[in-house]
């Protein structure tokens, strides 16, 4: 029998620890340049991982007639699934209440400016795929976000990034995407509902961290 080294299945146990204190040493750097101490970091990512399994419901719920198949399409089924949209706590809300406070503390127009370029880029770059919603490249729209940010407000960068990255993504990939997700895709849908690693988050972060660059 083929054993594996002691040391090699202890590194195997840590590694999803080891990976989860750098994420959490990323976003840290991350708030910190935004103005916000470790401590209030803490403080967001357990609201943001408790708050990932709730749902704020936009709208009504409504019930559509689905039918599905099974072995190989030979017998079909009629029944009933509910499908609307709703705005995850921990991925949706949290990181738009971080961008709105922010926002407060830099000039309006140029922030605007940056937040409609992001919300381009990322409308352009966003794909639908079936059965998994909207997908986006990881680097470009921070990049973006990043950019506009250091060349329209020059005098608050980090936070305009933030603001760019919350608000274009939301824009760009999700609000300018719900009309075609919501007639071809079916159940309920979820904006920000991947949490602290929902690509709102993540291109937020990310691009505050470019822009400490």
């Amino acid at each position: 029998m083929f054993l594996l080294p002691l040391s090699f299945l202890v590194f195997l146990l840590v590694l999803p620890a080891l990976a989860f204190l750098g994420f959490f040493h990323i976003v840290t750097i991350g708030f910190e340049n935004l103005g916000i101490s470790p401590e209030v970091v803490v403080l967001i990512l357990l609201l943001m991982l408790v708050g990932s399994a709730f749902n704020i419901p936009l709208g009504r719920k409504r019930l559509i007639e689905v039918e599905t198949s099974s072995w190989f399409g030979l017998r079909k089924r009629r029944g009933v699934q509910a499908q609307g949209l709703s705005l995850n706590v921990g991925g949706g809300a949290i990181p738009i209440l971080i961008a709105s406070y922010l926002f407060l503390s830099v000039p309006a127009g140029p922030a605007m400016a940056a937040v409609l370029i992001t919300a381009l880029v990322s409308f352009k770059m966003s794909r639908v795929v079936p059965g998994r919603g909207v997908t986006i490249p990881i680097l470009l729209p921070p990049l973006v976000a990043g950019a506009a940010s250091y060349l329209l407000v020059p005098g608050a960068v980090p936070q305009a990034a933030f603001i760019s990255g919350v608000f274009g993504v939301l824009i760009g990939a999700d609000l300018l995407r719900l009309p075609f997700i919501l007639a071809h895709e079916r159940g309920m849908l979820s904006i920000g509902g991947a949490g602290v690693f929902d690509g709102i988050f993540l291109t937020s972060i990310l691009a505050v961290l470019l822009t400490a660059l």
